[in-house]
């Protein structure tokens, strides 16, 4: 049974859709409801946090040496995913690799704020402020990145899911079937977002990182 509260949900990511000019179609289904959701510890998604960090840096360009000092500092050897563990400990990555990795900064942002660091979730319209959000890490230690959270509510969590999961419906479609979205709109970021926005509310009942589908 579809509860009110995921129904309302719906309708004012669509709202927020019509305000922007952003395409949608209103029969694309609810997500899940607060009932049925389970959302990660706080710790565990401070440490997936970090380990986004770390990933995303070395994809940028951050010598070996000093990546494999920041694992052992942070103690983030067992957190890593296994395609991260790949690629983490790769001395010679790719640039296929790097190109794709270095996206996970905008994962990394969106957990950011699912930990109170950072203030609101803006319309994904550019990439995220990736000084900022680095020097968020290494500004800590391990413990003092957990205790400085504060993790925001499943209700808010759930309405950036719904609403991220509505954009990526619109740029699949406009690259699927040609259809015209925002110039402003960038499909790149919504990936990313809608990835870790489904990563914490567990979709699909999947709760492995690597495995999370992204489904419109």
């Amino acid at each position: 049974m579809i509860s009110d509260g995921s129904i309302g949900r719906k309708h004012r990511s669509e709202a927020i859709l019509q305000k922007e000019g952003v395409p949608f179609i209103s029969h694309l289904p609810v997500i899940k409801d607060e009932a049925t959701t389970r959302i990660f510890s706080l710790e565990s998604i401070a440490w997936r946090a970090m380990a986004l960090c770390v990933v995303a840096v070395k994809a940028e360009g951050l010598e070996q040496e000093r990546i494999l000092e920041i694992i052992e500092q942070y103690e983030l050897a067992d957190t890593f995913t296994p395609k991260e563990r790949v690629f983490i400990f790769d001395e010679v990555p790719s640039q296929h690799d790097c190109v794709q990795f270095v996206w996970r900064y905008e994962s990394y942002w969106v957990l950011l704020w699912a930990l109170s660091y950072v203030d609101e979730l803006s319309r994904p319209d550019n990439i995220c402020d990736v000084p900022r959000a680095v020097s968020l890490m290494v500004d800590r230690n391990p413990e003092e990145f957990i205790r400085d959270a504060q993790l925001r509510s499943k209700s808010e969590i759930l309405d950036a899911a719904d609403l991220i999961y509505r954009y990526d419906w619109a740029c699949v479609d406009a690259r699927v079937n040609g259809r015209v979205i925002p110039e402003w709109l960038d499909c790149s970021v919504v990936l990313e977002r809608h990835h870790a926005l489904n990563w914490l509310i567990g979709y699909a009942g999947e709760d492995e990182w690597d495995n999370v589908p992204t489904d419109t």
